[in-house]
């Protein structure tokens, strides 16, 4: 069977759904469920390489991980072009080659764990005003990441 036609089949069985019925389901939605690959980097990775993964790939921020997978933090395109902005020194980018990816971080990274709910992970994003959370495994290793897109494919078929 087709993605379009399990998707039709699908959006049919939830329409015939009570309330009730509809409730329960959707809160048995986990990030593991419907998590994406996350954007990211290791912690020693300088700034010109984020910069490159950012710009090579259009992704609008990369977590930084530490070597055993473990996220440390994230950082946000916007905030790196403030970087960029602020050296007004020098333009080259010889600079950005001794700058690692760790001193990019300003906060620790809000993070749920792969078996936590879609609609937690949805009030935590809402609640910290970000875009996407990191999903981590039992051992605390990013595995993925949920965000607004994923919100918007997975839960309307719920509301309406």
């Amino acid at each position: 069977m087709s993605r379009s036609k399990m998707r039709k089949a699908s959006q049919k069985k939830s329409g015939k759904l009570s309330p009730e019925e509809k409730s329960r389901v959707v809160r048995n939605i986990t990030c593991r469920d419907t998590m994406i690959e996350a954007n990211w980097v290791f912690a020693n990775d300088t700034m010109a390489d984020v910069l490159d993964d950012l710009t090579q790939n259009n992704w609008d921020h990369v977590f930084v991980v530490n070597s055993d997978g473990v996220p440390m933090g994230r950082i946000h395109a916007v905030d790196m072009l403030k970087i960029v902005a602020k050296k007004n020194v020098e333009r080259s980018v010889a600079w950005m080659l001794t700058v690692p990816a760790k001193q990019l971080i300003n906060l620790p990274p809000l993070t749920v764990k792969a078996s936590t709910p879609l609609l937690k992970a949805g009030a935590l994003m809402l609640t910290h005003d970000l875009s996407q959370i990191a999903v981590v495994n039992s051992d605390g290793v990013l595995v993925g990441t949920v965000g607004h897109k994923t919100m918007a494919k997975h839960l309307p078929r719920f509301i309406l």
